[in-house]
């Protein structure tokens, strides 16, 4: 049974290409393979995956597919003729055919080349602010010497008489209003509708060469891990006349000192000293671009959280705020001195200034008869 390419990616039959596009995106950062090393089932639900967007993805392509799926053997077509016999296969095979593939048998052969995907890491600040990154990498790059046919100067090759340049042959298979067609690349010509006279010195007959390319990554403000940016025609190039493949960069965001986010918020954890917290004072925050101040009132407690409004990530998206949460650092391996004056400390406070003991000591007192500090 055909692969149902709709079911791969989750979409109903009657999906918008918006839809589909969302969906891919979606899947591909689930189960891309740098993602998920040496795990071969993923590796080929990805393959599954970009298999069904390159059909359902294209228009022309997706109709021909609708129409398979519809027609699952293409047998009876053959017109009634005058005499009671069957007349008229080849013009009637040859109106199928134009339904596959919008009346040119060429436009299957001129398949798109190869997608490469990379992984690049980026520092935590250059995703969030945006940089420019060049990237290096290896592919099937077009011969530019025979425009990717592998003929000598583009031009020395010939037309394969066995599909009649198509790329393309029918065969028919079973008898009496049973027959069926398929339709597949033709063998003399592996596709390509020609037969090259006299191969392209520069990449053998190969139509490309494999050579080191760079690209300069434009990376807008906001990229996150397993975001991706796809640089069209930067793939691999096609072996069947088509247009090159895509490169698409998925990308990994290094770990900060100070910094977490969530989309484009950002959130940073403060320490302040126990003096700090109950006297309040002025301190300096790290953002984005620098440091700040924020200032801290009197009887501030271990967790409260600050917001400063669009100091975030600045996208194109929007602006996203600085969450900064408050924790109290608790002085350690205190000298006598101090203990001594911490002790008067304590002593000198009310208890009711304590809000939240004097409540738990209330709680404590009711259930068991106790002071919990007692």
């Amino acid at each position: 049974m055909a692969k149902n390419y709709y079911e791969i990616l989750g979409v109903s039959k009657d999906a918008t290409q918006d839809e589909i596009k969302s969906q891919y995106r979606k899947l591909v950062k689930q189960y891309h393979p740098d993602l998920h090393p040496n795990d071969t089932e993923c590796a080929s639900k990805f393959k599954e995956i970009n298999e069904a967007n390159e059909v359902l993805s294209d228009p022309q392509k997706r109709r021909q597919y609708d129409y398979e799926q519809e027609h699952p053997n293409m047998g009876g077509f053959g017109g009634f003729g005058g005499d009671g016999g069957f007349g008229g296969f080849g013009d009637i095979f040859g109106d199928i055919f134009s339904q596959f593939t919008g009346g040119s048998a060429r436009a299957e052969r001129n398949t798109k080349g190869q997608d490469i995907t990379l992984e690049v890491e980026l520092s935590f600040l250059d995703a969030a602010k945006g940089c420019k990154r060049d990237i290096t990498y290896n592919r099937k790059e077009p011969c530019k010497d025979c425009k990717s046919t592998g003929a000598k100067n583009g031009t020395a090759y010939s037309t394969c008489q066995n599909c009649k340049g198509s790329g393309q042959v029918q065969y028919m298979s079973g008898g009496g209003i049973f027959r069926s067609i398929s339709v597949k690349a033709c063998p003399e010509c592996s596709g390509t509708g020609k037969k090259i006279v006299e191969k392209c010195a520069t990449c053998s007959g190969r139509g490309y060469n494999k050579k080191n390319t760079t690209v300069t990554l434009e990376i807008p403000a906001g990229a996150d891990t397993n975001s991706y940016m796809k640089k069209r025609g930067f793939g691999d190039a096609s072996t069947l006349g088509g247009e090159a493949g895509d490169l698409i960069v998925v990308f990994k965001v290094l770990p900060h000192k100070l910094f977490k986010r969530k989309n484009y918020d950002v959130y940073v954890e403060l320490p302040i000293s126990y003096k700090t917290a109950v006297l309040g004072g002025k301190v300096k925050i790290p953002t984005l671009d620098n440091a700040e101040e924020l200032t801290i009132p009197e009887g501030t407690q271990s967790g409260k959280t600050f917001i400063v409004r669009n100091k975030g990530i600045k996208s194109r998206l929007g602006t996203g705020d600085l969450y900064v949460t408050v924790v109290i650092e608790v002085p350690q391996k205190l000298s006598r001195h101090e203990k001594a004056q911490l002790e008067k400390f304590d002593d000198a406070i009310d208890l009711k200034q304590y809000d939240k003991i004097k409540k738990f000591d209330n709680d404590m007192r009711s259930l068991y008869g106790v002071d919990y500090m007692k």
